[in-house]
Formats: structure tokens, C-alpha cells, sequence
């Protein structure tokens, strides 16, 4: 009789994935990082379960954005205050303070919403320049251009 397994939070074993967002495309670089922070690109993939990798991504200030999304594309927030609704475009965001929150915002809304997808999102480390600080942990490099062809544009 076949069995499915159920991986428990004590059996995982969680891997540091490095990758370099420099020309790669902002939301092919999303859908690939939330699979890995999920995990489902593990045969023993379970949903309920923090089963995903840890991932590192440098240069997300130099990531792409196909189209005309940089000036028509609006991020809303609203300052807590009556009528304080605000919006900033995508390149007033990739040149303000903290570029790589455009990359973070685009993983974040593509895993599922809940307790365990804040515990999935500690495992993501974004920084905008080449430079980061998990050199102990020996993470892998992830070659997101070489996947596919459209993944990165010059």
C-alpha cells in the first residue's frame, strides 16, 4: 500500500540559496523566489509545513521591469490620517531610500496570506547592492538567467 508522506517541522532540512537579481525580470524573479521560500520545489513539499529554503537576493535595486510598468504601475499606502491615501510608481520606489522593498512587496503578495507565510518570509534576506552578510551560512549561487531565456533582459 503506498503511503503520502507528511513531512514534520522537525525533518526539514533548509538550504541558503544566493542569487543575483542584476537584469533579471522583476516578476519571473518573484514567482521563483516564493517557490523557493514555500519549498514546492522539494519532492517532500508540504503545505502546511515551513519546508522552504533560505534565500538570499543581492542587487535587487537593478532588477527590470518590462513595459511601461516604472511610471504607470502605483504602489497605494494610506498614512493612517482621513483622506491620507498616497501612491508611488515603481521608479520613484527603485530610487528612493529602499529599492529592494519593490522586490519584497512582489514575493510577499504571491505566497499565500497567514501565520505561515510570515514565518516563511523571515527566511528571505533582500539587499540593494552586491554586498551581504550571510557568507558563514555558504549559500549556493541560483543562476535565475540560465533557467530560461526570458528571465533576464538587458
Amino acid at each position: 500500500m503506498k503511503t503520502t508522506l507528511s513531512l514534520k517541522p522537525a525533518e526539514v532540512r533548509k538550504d541558503w540559496v544566493l542569487i543575483d537579481a542584476e537584469g533579471i525580470v522583476l516578476g519571473r524573479l518573484a514567482t521563483i523566489v516564493a517557490n523557493r521560500l514555500r519549498g514546492k520545489h522539494k519532492p517532500q513539499f508540504t503545505p502546511h509545513v515551513d519546508c522552504g529554503d533560505n534565500v538570499v537576493i543581492v542587487n535587487a535595486a537593478k532588477v527590470k521591469i518590462t513595459g511601461n510598468k516604472t511610471d504607470q504601475s502605483v504602489f497605494y499606502y494610506h498614512t493612517g490620517y482621513a483622506g491620507g491615501i498616497k501612491g508611488r510608481t515603481i521608479r520613484d520606489r527603485l530610487d528612493g531610500k529602499h529599492p529592494e522593498q519593490v522586490l519584497e512587496k512582489a514575493i510577499e503578495r504571491m505566497i499565500t496570506r497567514g501565520p505561515l507565510q510570515r514565518r516563511q518570509m523571515k527566511h528571505l534576506h533582500i539587499y540593494a547592492g552586491a554586498e551581504h552578510p550571510h557568507d558563514g551560512q555558504q549559500p549556493r549561487p541560483l543562476d535565475i538567467a540560465a533557467m530560461n531565456k526570458k528571465n533576464r533582459r538587458d
